[in-house]
């Protein structure tokens, strides 16, 4: 019995002192790299240590020295200048589940994380000090340094290296999402099976600053309960609409509220400067949006998209589940103002302007203005109908050089005028009339110019036509059909007026001088498929104190 008495003890301190043997090799650099060849050798993974520390002031704690961790054959997951690895009791049932993880010093890069694959390792706390993030690959690429913070407990899942169910506190004295760089970012909140909850989200943005809450849902969709955005100066590569689709990338955007003050954005093409606006209960679903209840404030002292640019314009709005209730639009543009009210009808697509006011334009029309007419109008505006417009003194330019015009001190009034139907451009209901102080036709140039017409399904109808040339008189009536070849139907009658007063406007030169008393009678087709002048008919005479001419026309041309 002394025998087997003493062989077990000697048994066990032989282990003891290879256990002591052991532990103290593992500490040198040589065991050190044995044990990371082993992990390297027995797993999928690559692990690479410069010291493993351990000390009985700390025993629960094991410190891994300039630690790296990937991938076979790819770059590294993980590089530390130190890791801190708390072990916990549950490591007798699962050896890679540590009660705390710290981080310092390092990187992480889930670039390199190969597709649907795990980390290894969870920890009931996972802490990072001074350490830098790259996720260049997610639906929202992030860049991050200086990242301090604590995660509990750390369960990562494939594509989700934060895992299903955690609480969280993290600092970042840099962090760039989707291109946007913030400074001294601070994010708390929770992760519960895939719900993302954002309870304070702080940062330094573009020169501002932003604070708020929101959460994100397990398929996607994002609600803000509010956010606020002060003195954001923002530059960008991006053009207008590529800035805005971050928001129709995700299913959807629900904002409580919105709240941005004194901001300027600028793209390449376009730019917001001195914006203020507020936003509330509305939900964003791609290029639609919806909402019960909701409202648009804003104002700002420019806005530019391309060649179009208003100044100080104020938005007021309404937003409901029938539409949108404009309560005041206002604002400078082109030298003059415009000012509108009315609503948008989601049911039937159609913006009524109870008021339309424009005074003060001087506004060049664009070389392709006639094309934009044609174009047929987007989905969610099928018709536009103005109640009531006034004009006062505006100044219309065109310089295209087929037919160049201009109206100086053009007023006017419009009555129940339906612009657009069926996503088409056109005069199709209601009454106007119009007036100007002079005009330039073609290089024609005209005193008082006035017309009146009013609409309805079937024809537009020219009442009153007239102007002053020369020391004569222009008046006039004409019709225009509404289908699709736009017969047209004009009578012209000048008295006391340049015999080739027509000249500019296409009828051919006449071999007359001097003042002369003319009628002119055509039929054509407005059609804008084809040119004019092949479909004009008619006939016209002229007579002055010498002599008097009679002309008949066919397509196009005098006979």
């Amino acid at each position: 019995m002394k025998f087997l008495g003493k062989f077990f003890l000697t048994l066990l301190l032989l282990i003891l002192l290879a256990l002591v043997v052991l532990y103290v090799l593992l500490q040198t650099q040589w065991g050190a790299g044995w044990f990371s060849r082993w992990v390297s050798d027995k797993t999928a993974w690559h692990l690479s240590l410069s010291k493993i520390e351990h000390g009985f002031s700390s025993p629960s704690h094991i410190i891994l020295d300039d630690f790296s961790f990937g991938h076979d054959g790819q770059p590294a997951v993980l590089v530390a200048k130190r890791v801190d690895l708390g072990l916990a009791l549950v490591q007798f049932s699962d050896p890679l589940h540590f009660n705390s993880i710290e981080i310092r010093d390092g990187e992480i890069n889930l670039a390199n994380q190969a597709p649907d694959t795990t980390l290894p390792i969870q920890a009931n706390r996972l802490q990072l000090n001074n350490v830098r993030i790259e996720n260049p690959h997610s639906a929202l690429p992030m860049t991050a340094q200086r990242v301090n913070g604590g995660l509990l407990p750390w369960k990562p899942l494939p594509n989700d290296v934060l895992g299903s169910d955690a609480q969280f506190q993290i600092s970042a004295g840099t962090l760039t999402l989707d291109g946007v760089p913030g400074n001294n970012v601070l994010l708390q909140g929770s992760i519960k099976q895939r719900r993302l909850v954002l309870s304070n989200i702080g940062a330094d943005l573009a020169r501002g600053s932003m604070t708020g809450n929101a959460e994100r849902d397990a398929q996607g969709n994002w609600k803000i309960d509010q956010l606020r955005l002060n003195d954001i100066r923002l530059q960008t590569h991006q053009s207008l609409g590529d800035f805005l689709n971050p928001l129709r990338d995700v299913p959807s955007v629900s904002i409580n509220r919105l709240d941005m003050t004194d901001a300027r954005l600028q793209g390449p093409d376009w730019a917001v400067t001195d914006l203020d606006l507020t936003l509330k209960n509305v939900t964003l679903r791609g290029d639609d949006w919806e909402s019960d209840g909701g409202s648009l404030s804003m104002n700002a002292g420019n806005f530019i998209n391309g060649g179009f640019e208003l100044n100080d314009p104020i938005v007021n709005a309404d937003l409901s589940a029938q539409g949108i209730a404009l309560t005041q639009f206002s604002s400078r543009w082109v030298n003059g103002v415009v000012r509108a009210s009315g609503n948008w009808s989601r049911s039937d697509k159609r913006l009524t302007l109870d008021e339309l006011a424009i005074a003060g334009l001087e506004y060049t029309l664009p070389q392709n203005w006639r094309e934009r007419w044609q174009q047929t109008l987007p989905d969610w505006l099928d018709s536009v109908l103005i109640t009531r417009a006034t004009a006062n003194r505006n100044l219309i330019i065109d310089i295209n050089p087929a037919f160049p015009f201009q109206m100086t001190s053009l007023d006017g009034s419009a009555d129940n005028l339906l612009l657009a139907r069926q996503h088409q451009w056109g005069i199709w209901a209601g009454k106007a009339s119009f007036n100007a102080a002079e005009a330039t036709f073609n290089r024609t140039d005209l005193r008082h110019p006035s017309i009146a017409l009013n609409a309805n399904d079937q024809q537009i109808q020219v009442t009153e036509l007239s102007a002053f040339n020369g020391s004569g008189l222009l008046e006039g009536s004409a019709t225009v059909g509404q289908d699709a070849q736009r017969p047209l139907t004009l009578n012209l009658k000048g008295q006391a007026v340049p015999a080739n007063v027509l000249g500019n406007w296409g009828w051919p030169t006449l071999q007359l001088s001097g003042n002369s008393n003319l009628q002119l009678q055509v039929k054509g087709s407005l059609n804008a498929s084809a040119p004019l002048r092949p479909s004009v008919e008619g006939t016209l005479s002229v007579t002055t104190d010498a002599q008097s001419v009679q002309q008949t026309m066919r397509g196009g041309q005098v006979q």
